[in-house]
């Protein structure tokens, strides 16, 4: 059984983010892993060259159809679980990990699920003349500096894990965040929610809504990243569904 990690927007480097938690599961489990690029954070190229949601999602199902050994737990983080959705089924999961994420119907997009925020992240244009020419530019995370991004995303874990991750934040196709699903990949699909109860980006209200739909649901006493602050927790978890 192989792991592959959807990370969450705005930032790149998922093999950075899921080391923690990786490490552990190969160690107690076995369970090897590995982190999708996201052409729409510029850490891939789609063949059409395209860099918006649909890419994500084109790029998780060629991850998925290339298994060696044809079967695979999907773990999505925040903006994760919108790609999966629109990944659609694939005979190649074997079952669906969503931590504080999302699990979109069809026609859902990423900013109509987040509009209901009550203190929604901010985003700024990044590419200012993409955006003025095609309506289709860049955006990245707006106001923050090292110690206002981990404490609100990374204040369970410690200073330096908070520096490192601040320093892979990164502009993101506007695409992800306005296009509206044509698939849910999450239905039909044995599937935990992880909800993390100390989250201060995604409330926890939002993520009982979203993890309704999922097959059970799992609360952790963690933030936003509990995959670098809590692997303990994260590991444990996925390692009971696959035993």
């Amino acid at each position: 059984m192989e792991l592959i990690f959807v990370h969450g927007a705005l930032v790149r480097d998922g093999e950075w983010w899921w080391r923690p938690t990786a490490r552990l599961l190969e160690e107690r489990a076995g369970i090897r892993s590995r982190a999708l690029e996201l052409p729409s954070c510029g850490e891939a190229l789609a063949p059409d060259g395209s860099r918006g949601l649909v890419a994500d999602a084109t790029a998780l199902r060629q991850a998925l159809d290339e298994l060696d050994d044809g079967r695979a737990v999907v773990v999505g983080h925040s903006y994760g679980g919108t790609v999966i959705a629109e990944a659609g089924p694939h005979p190649a999961v074997a079952r669906l990990v969503l931590i504080s994420s999302y699990l979109p119907a069809v026609g859902e997009s990423q900013g109509s699920i987040l509009a209901g925020e009550p203190d929604p992240v901010a985003v700024a244009i990044a590419d200012a003349d993409a955006a003025a020419g095609s309506g289709a530019g860049a955006l990245e995370l707006d106001g923050y500096d090292a110690e206002t991004f981990g404490a609100r995303f990374l204040h369970d874990g410690d200073t330096g894990v908070q520096r490192e991750a601040f320093a892979r934040l990164t502009p993101q196709h506007v695409e992800s965040f306005v296009t509206p699903t044509t698939s849910a990949g999450w239905q039909g699909a044995d599937s935990t929610y992880l909800l993390c109860a100390d989250d201060r980006s995604t409330t926890p209200g939002l993520q009982r809504r979203e993890g309704a739909r999922a097959t059970r649901m799992l609360e952790l006493p963690a933030g936003h990243h509990p995959f670098l602050t809590r692997p303990d927790l994260v590991a444990e978890a996925i390692a009971g569904l696959v035993a």
